[in-house]
């Protein structure tokens, strides 16, 4: 049987995936029953070529993907699991891939996820011991044949049996501003970097950053890579869900809002208009040379029939038109290209704002005086080749106790650091990382290889302040170092450094940095970055 990753890698076929929300209770639960009718059909439907299911989707406790995903798996149909970071540590997500592994499953969606809102007396705490950019590097490991220890004889590692895991990964490019959008291509090519071979968009109902998302993907080298559009069937009641930004990631304007209300009183409360909708969107994407479309919001197969007739329908053109009616941004979003003024899509040339804003760069409120004293300590304290660098080395080498370091130089470390970054002595440091921003106090989700999708207008879905990412991507761009964002990625924090001397880590090669390599400025980049950069066309990299 054709693979989804043939099937995908083909770019002769447009291809259909269903997305099914999985239930709480088990699999007697009267939803859950419903759920399982639906999965059938739609393995029994030639035009859908995968089912997605989620894990544990908007932050709630539901039934593991898996038992969703049997009966169709072996019904003969591809099925794609859901595998994000937020209710387990890496360990738990180890185990859970080789389970998946073991049971036949091999294409997998990776998330960080959205933060838990619910679970048995109240709201669960999150997990994020690791990221989407951690998560696939370890998978990619397990593909190559994870190395364990240690093992017989002495000295040498096991290699494990390889997986065959095809992974995919989300982006999403809706965001309202600068900082948010850029940082998401930058995490996109992350991804891939680290394992992603096909890509899902996010919601979003709008044409232009539909095709924005493609042409920055040709532009670096990256057209190679399966796209999937996200095709969300709406209704008036989840319209306005989406429009008060209760669904981390996931935004409409008010006048898409406007059209969803004014199709509510019709006599069947827009039924009709909605799935045409969705069936023009997948006509979008067809014509923008995504390789399929993934439906949401779809829970009877009337819809997915329906939806398949009309745009059976469609003429190929048409698509052109229907691209110009579905440009719902919002007022002032930023756009990396241009408008093409005949289409109504984006252009392959950057946006003249945009682009005027590399010529003049002008420190905002996030380039702050602490940053840049910060900045200027690390790179005197920090940097390896410095004097100070070979003293303090050996200081803490010769210590007593060589995790903590000299006391006096502890308590140093520690009070300069909670009193500038909030910092939770975590041991394994990320500030010089994320522009001395400390992702265990200032981000909900521990993010460090980038930010997450949820954000709402640059604020944190959970918390009410400023997104540190897009805070970082400001200090870096007026330094005209924005491309150099992710540079340092992947990190995976060492949890068995907490509590302990982040400085003397640092100096002792026990953190995360040793793992990659140092260049001249002192920051620590991953080899894989150094080997795939793509050449400078323009000002910035595009």
């Amino acid at each position: 049987m054709e693979s989804l990753r043939d099937k995908l890698e083909d770019p002769s076929k447009f291809l259909y995936g269903m997305e099914l929300v999985s239930t709480r209770g088990t699999m007697n639960e009267t939803r859950a029953v419903k759920i399982r009718e639906m999965a059938g059909q739609l393995a029994d439907c030639p035009q859908i070529a995968w089912v997605s299911i989620t894990d544990n989707a908007g932050g709630n406790p539901m039934l593991g993907p898996s038992a969703l995903g049997k009966p169709i798996l072996y019904a003969g149909t591809e099925v794609i699991i859901h595998l994000s970071c937020k209710d387990y540590n890496r360990n738990g997500l180890e185990s859970a891939a080789w389970l998946l592994a073991s049971e036949g499953f091999d294409n997998i969606l990776t998330l960080s996820g959205d933060a838990p809102i619910a679970g048995h007396e109240g709201a669960a705490k999150p997990v994020f011991d690791i990221d989407s950019v951690g998560l696939l590097s370890m998978l990619r490991g397990m593909n190559e044949g994870l190395s364990v220890g240690p093992a017989k004889p002495a000295g040498k590692k096991r290699r494990l049996h390889k997986t065959e895991f095809y992974l995919g990964a989300v982006v999403t490019n809706f965001k309202l501003h600068e900082n948010e959008v850029i940082p998401q291509y930058l995490k996109l090519e992350k991804k891939i970097e680290c394992g992603a071979e096909y890509i899902i968009n996010q919601i979003g109902y709008d044409s232009r950053k539909i095709n924005e998302l493609v042409l920055y993907m040709k532009r670096r080298g990256l057209g190679r890579v399966p796209l999937i559009g996200n095709v969300y069937m709406l209704n008036p009641r989840v319209a306005e869900i989406f429009h008060s930004r209760r669904i981390p990631g996931v935004h409409i304007s008010d006048e898409l809002l406007a059209i969803c209300q004014k199709h509510k009183s019709s006599p069947d409360k827009g039924k009709g208009f909605f799935r045409e909708l969705a069936a023009k969107q997948c006509a979008i994407y067809r014509g923008l040379g995504y390789r399929g479309a993934y439906f949401g919001g779809i829970h009877n197969m009337l819809d997915v029939d329906k939806i398949f007739e009309i745009e059976k329908g469609f003429s190929p053109d048409d698509w052109k038109q229907f691209a110009r009616e579905i440009r719902f941004s919002r007022p002032g979003e930023f756009f990396m290209l241009d408008e093409d003024p005949e289409t109504g899509l984006a252009a392959d040339r950057l946006n003249p704002l945009y682009e005027a804003s590399l010529d003049q760069r002008r420190p905002n409120h996030n380039v702050t005086y602490r940053y840049r004293i910060a900045k200027r300590m690390h790179h005197v304290l920090f940097t390896p080749g410095r004097s100070v660098w070979g003293l303090l080395k050996k200081v803490y080498a010769e210590s007593s106790d060589p995790m903590q370091g000299p006391k006096p130089l502890r308590i140093l470390e520690h009070a300069g650091k909670v009193a500038m970054f909030g910092c939770k002595d975590c041991g394994d440091c990320s500030l010089p990382d994320i522009a001395y921003l400390c992702p265990e106090s200032a981000c909900a989700k521990n993010q460090r290889n980038g930010p997450c999708g949820g954000t709402r207008d640059g604020k944190c879905e959970v918390h009410d302040f400023e997104c540190i990412w897009s805070r970082a991507y400001d200090r870096m761009k007026y330094e005209g170092k924005e491309r150099h964002l992710l540079d340092h990625a992947p990190v995976i924090q060492d949890q068995g450094l907490r509590g302990t001397s982040s400085w003397g880590n640092l100096y002792m090669g026990r953190d995360h940095t040793s793992k990659h390599e140092t260049p001249d400025n002192g920051v620590p980049e991953s080899k894989a970055a150094n080997e795939q950069k793509a050449p400078r066309k323009e000002k910035v990299a595009s």
